[in-house]
């Protein structure tokens, strides 16, 4: 805990995987205006639609400040039964890169607050970002572990069982931990993860501005099958390096077993100003009774769900729009944080 050298895994915790049973779903209000420059108002449509979605199968906790940001966010969610907005201030609305990550042991919750320095410095201001989870702590009373390591929960993908995948080109960037070494780095994800196993993996789609998260990447659909992106054009920037990802995990054995691969296109690409945006399919969220994949008006949106739908007999599969956030870099995965019941 904050202050003691005692880790989650000394303590018996354990992260759940996502498709285990939430308790809640958090999200930040998507109020800055320069992530999603002159389209702010389609962006919050589509952030809408989605948290209303979600709110049918779970509660929902939206940061959301004080002042004009609060009053935007209960003229569209105010009022809406499992939806509490709460009075924590947010530089932007990635949570799942800046908020907690929730740990489980028996019947307690606790949390990991990561250090977070906005993808190496590149959006400043974040303060208040980097300040959210220990403000969710104090209104949860929850107790909070505070490793020494810049880590975004985007970066980070578990199978519940003990095993994490990332990626070398995010977690060793030298604008995040310059003074920590990889082996340094690797002990802090078993110590707080309660890790048996770290995959490390290389791999960057286009237009990423995150050096590579993995929940654009590569993404556990059961403890023993990974869904990975892929791309067939191989005249595609982002054709090698996918490939390079796949034979990676061709290789990877979880405890004792190969892994199932199962692909999953990439959208056409899409522009902005002459700028690759970071579409992928595989920033899709998965909520109690849900899984709701980012949608891009692209031939593969229809795909993408199929694929994901063989894979979640039990959860309704369900595709919307992601168009408009995705010109702020980010999709569904990147919007929430899950609470683990």
């Amino acid at each position: 805990m904050t202050g003691q050298s005692t880790t989650p895994r000394e303590l018996g915790y354990r992260w759940p995987a996502e498709w285990e049973p939430h308790a809640a779903t958090w999200l930040g209000w998507p109020h800055n205006r320069d992530t999603w420059p002159g389209r702010s108002a389609e962006a919050i449509a589509e952030f809408v639609e989605f948290a209303k979605t979600l709110a049918r199968c779970e509660p929902l906790h939206v940061l959301a400040g004080s002042g004009q940001v609060m009053r935007a966010a209960e003229t569209f969610l105010g009022n809406r039964e499992g939806i509490t907005l709460r009075d924590i201030p947010t530089n932007d609305a990635w949570i799942r890169d800046f908020g907690p990550i929730f740990l489980k042991k028996d019947e307690q919750t606790a949390i990991v607050d990561w250090r977070y320095n906005a993808w190496g410095h590149k959006y400043p201001p974040f303060d208040d970002d980097a300040a959210s989870t220990e403000r969710i702590g104090r209104q949860l009373h929850l107790p909070r572990f505070s490793p020494p390591c810049v880590l975004e929960g985007g970066s980070v993908e578990g199978n519940g069982e003990g095993v994490l995948m990332t990626t070398r080109s995010c977690l060793l960037q030298r604008n995040r931990n310059p003074n920590f070494t990889a082996e340094a780095i690797e002990e802090f994800l078993r110590e707080f993860f309660a890790s048996e196993q770290v995959i490390w993996l290389d791999g960057e789609i286009a237009g990423d501005d995150t050096d590579g998260h993995i929940d654009q990447l590569a993404r556990f659909l059961s403890p023993h099958v990974v869904a990975v992106a892929s791309e067939a054009n191989q005249d595609d920037v982002n054709f090698a390096p996918l490939v390079q990802l796949r034979r990676q995990l061709d290789n990877v054995r979880v405890a004792g077993r190969d892994l199932e691969i199962v692909e999953i296109p990439l959208p056409t690409p899409i522009l902005q100003r002459d700028q690759r945006l970071p579409a992928s399919y595989l920033n899709f969220y998965i909520a109690n009774e849900l899984v709701i994949v980012p949608q891009f008006w692209d031939v593969n949106d229809r795909r993408a769900c199929d694929i994901l739908r063989e894979h979640f007999p039990n959860r309704d599969v369900l595709g919307l729009s992601c168009r408009e956030l995705v010109l702020g870099l980010g999709g569904f995965h990147c919007l929430t944080q899950q609470q683990p019941a």
